[in-house]
């Protein structure tokens, strides 16, 4: 059965860091694969940089993972300021819902302490009630997680989240955007069940419908 899967970003780079390798599987499975990105981060860019450098990375980063162009977008809300605009946010996340009608949603985790990704986990928690909705994870925003989830892998998969994760090239200072980090975790995962790489995830919602098997 093929799936239509909504990944939602609070900020561009955020799907990919999270759960890019799973994307590629998903994609490579045939799954109508949609990313959304909340912010374009115009605030946080370093000076000289161009207002559109992120959605232009977005753009290159989403193609590495295979998600066609017109699945891909970026809304306009404000970075770090998500919390004043929770019902314009959920408003957002409603008419997405009308439109892609998701069987899967992938989300931020709520026990992520950024701000803009704790609200947009609340709201799609909201939003996306009816279906299944599965949290990834953050390491560097989590105090906690829980690995309730494993999502098993490629070196395929493992290679396009790398190669999506450099596209971000105003980014690559990051400590969290360096392949040692982003193979090390995908290893850790996969050595905690004996596969060789997985990404995981926390499960608020599973809807497993009458002709679905687990």
């Amino acid at each position: 059965m093929k799936r239509t899967v909504l990944v939602i970003a609070p900020h561009t780079d955020d799907g990919e860091l999270g759960c890019g390798a799973t994307i590629s599987k998903l994609v490579r499975n045939g799954a109508d694969v949609h990313y959304v990105a909340f912010s374009s981060c115009q605030d946080s860019l370093k000076e000289g940089e161009a207002p559109d450098c992120l959605i232009k990375e977005m753009n290159e980063a989403t193609k590495v993972l295979g998600i066609p162009r017109e699945n891909v977008r970026c809304l306009d809300f404000k970075v770090r300021h998500f919390e004043d605009h929770r019902q314009e946010i959920l408003d957002s996340m409603l008419e997405l819902g009308r439109q892609i009608k998701p069987d899967i949603v992938l989300s931020p985790s709520d026990h992520d302490i950024h701000q803009d990704h704790l609200t947009c986990a609340n709201e799609c928690l909201r939003a996306f009630k009816k279906g299944t909705i599965l949290q990834y994870e953050v390491p560097w925003n989590n105090y906690t997680f829980d690995n309730q989830l494993f999502f098993c892998v490629e070196e395929e998969d493992v290679r396009k989240k790398v190669e999506a994760v450099k596209c971000y090239l105003s980014q690559e200072d990051r400590d969290y955007a360096k392949e040692d980090f982003l193979r090390g975790l995908l290893i850790t995962h996969g050595v905690q069940i004996g596969h060789k790489f997985a990404e995981v995830f926390e499960i608020p919602r599973l809807i497993v419908k009458e002709n679905e098997i687990l």
